[in-house]
């Protein structure tokens, strides 16, 4: 049997886990458009693998743009000075002269250096030598940004959930910030740590809407899982209500932001139709892989109020709106006009 592809979050947890034990690999190829988890596996082992008296001939970090492959494994060639190992970082990898001549140094790697590779953007290709080396003598992570509103409510309650943070947060709240700020990890934690700081000594840690209001700016009654909020439950009033305050409130939520929202809702939606019969919470939790309940509700009551044949022309609205937002087929309907075009197309 072919072993379960890891998600970002269970490939960074295992590399941390590793690092945090005291298993060190000899290089770390760390890859992808979500520099969130790059970042932090780069500042654990910069952090952590050396003393601060041992960083200061021991801990080289270059750029992509100003050295080349040659250079990096020159420096990664090198012995430790006093100390028991040295750390050779290479940041914008993916800008790196000859990235391929890597594979060399990987036939080969010096025991007391650990290389770690921040290629942003684009991953490199599985197929070629350097990854595979990579892969068969140290660690590679794929990071990815959260694909699913479901997936950045997940991110944000483990975040507040440290044990140095100690804080707790509903899956309703953790919703409202996922789906007003949504799966830009370096963002989210910036907000989040406005929060977790915001405390008053002594006081319950938990983050609730008022928080978020006072703190971040997301209004309470006026956000974009308000709106899908309104939408799934068919409520007119108060969909019209959120569409007309963004309208007038610009900053408030950005048209792209929103209709990303809801495609992905009736997109999934229209998944839960082809869920095995008989289609109930349950049903849908293993048809979406959601691990709350709360979550299904909102589709076994979008079910009840939106038919699947309405459903697929639901998603082509969303997505004609999309274009026409961009000029395409439009020459002078306003942006709020089209959005108010939509909400009234998906409630009636």
């Amino acid at each position: 049997m072919a072993e379960k592809k890891l998600t970002t979050r269970e490939a960074y947890d295992k590399i941390m886990t590793e690092l945090r034990s005291g298993s060190v690999a000899p290089v770390y190829l760390l890859m992808g458009e979500e520099a969130y988890y790059i970042d932090q596996i780069t500042d654990y082992i910069t952090a952590n693998l050396l003393s601060e008296e041992e960083k200061d001939f021991n801990l080289t970090t270059v750029y992509g743009p100003d050295t080349t492959a040659r250079d990096v494994i020159n420096y990664a060639s090198r012995y430790p000075v006093m100390a028991a190992r040295q750390i050779v970082v290479v940041r914008e990898a993916q800008r790196l002269k000859d990235i391929d001549l890597l594979e060399k140094y990987m036939d080969k790697p010096v025991k007391t250096t650990v290389l770690v590779l921040c290629h942003m953007g684009k991953p490199l290709d599985g197929r070629k030598k350097v990854t595979a080396k990579a892969a068969g003598i140290g660690r590679v992570l794929v990071s990815e940004s959260p694909r699913y509103d479901r997936d950045i409510v997940a991110f944000i309650t483990d975040y507040v959930r440290r044990p140095e943070y100690n804080a707790t947060i509903d899956a309703r709240t953790a919703a409202i910030i996922a789906a007003n700020i949504g799966g830009d990890l370096k963002r989210l934690t910036s907000e989040l740590d406005k929060l977790l700081i915001a405390f008053t000594p002594g006081a319950p840690r938990n983050i609730t809407n008022e928080l978020i209001e006072q703190h971040i700016g997301i209004s309470k009654q006026y956000n974009v899982f308000e709106l899908r909020d309104a939408l799934v439950n068919k409520d007119p009033l108060k969909a019209n209500r959120i569409i007309k305050y963004f309208e007038d409130n610009p900053r408030a939520a950005a048209a792209p932001q929103i209709l990303s929202l809801l495609f992905n809702y009736f997109r999934d939606l229209m998944l839960c139709y082809y869920a095995p019969r008989p289609i109930n919470e349950s049903a849908i939790m293993s048809q979406l892989n959601l691990t709350r309940a709360w979550f299904a509700k909102d589709f076994m009551t979008g079910m009840r109020n939106y038919p699947a044949r309405k459903t697929i022309t639901i998603i082509s609205k969303i997505r004609e709106t999309d274009a026409r937002i961009k000029g395409i087929d439009n020459v002078s309907t306003s942006q709020g006009d089209l959005m108010k075009e939509l909400i009234a197309f998906i409630l009636h």
